[in-house]
């Protein structure tokens, strides 16, 4: 897997920088978790990957490149004030992921007589 940042701007007002990205994944065959193209975008910018938030990622139809966009916050204090609660969810591993309780409906119960 092979990140190409295509563009990097500063946002001093919210202490980020803002990130588009493209990755070219011929060898894993499939588009990769968004928590490996966390760890990979991090490791390629030298940053924490507590402080990067891959906001949007998604790959191109019938191609093995994906695009995306990521923020990366100078503390991770300053993300958690920043980002919607919604993108902090998706960008936590599995096991620190919330689960939603969903009320399950009750099926009625009907005898069958035979």
């Amino acid at each position: 897997m092979r990140i190409e940042v295509i563009s990097e701007k500063q946002n001093p007002m919210l202490k980020r920088k803002e990130i588009q990205f493209r990755v070219d994944h011929a060898e894993t065959g499939s588009t990769p978790p968004r928590l490996e193209i966390r760890r990979a975008v991090a490791s390629a910018l030298k940053a924490d990957a507590e402080t990067v938030f891959i906001r949007k990622f998604e790959t191109k139809t019938g191609t093995s490149t994906a695009y995306g966009v990521a923020n990366i916050y100078d503390s991770a204090e300053q993300a958690k004030s920043v980002e919607p609660e919604y993108i902090i969810k998706r960008n936590l591993p599995p096991a620190e992921k919330p689960k939603e309780e969903t009320p399950k409906e009750e099926k009625p119960k009907t005898e069958v007589k035979g």
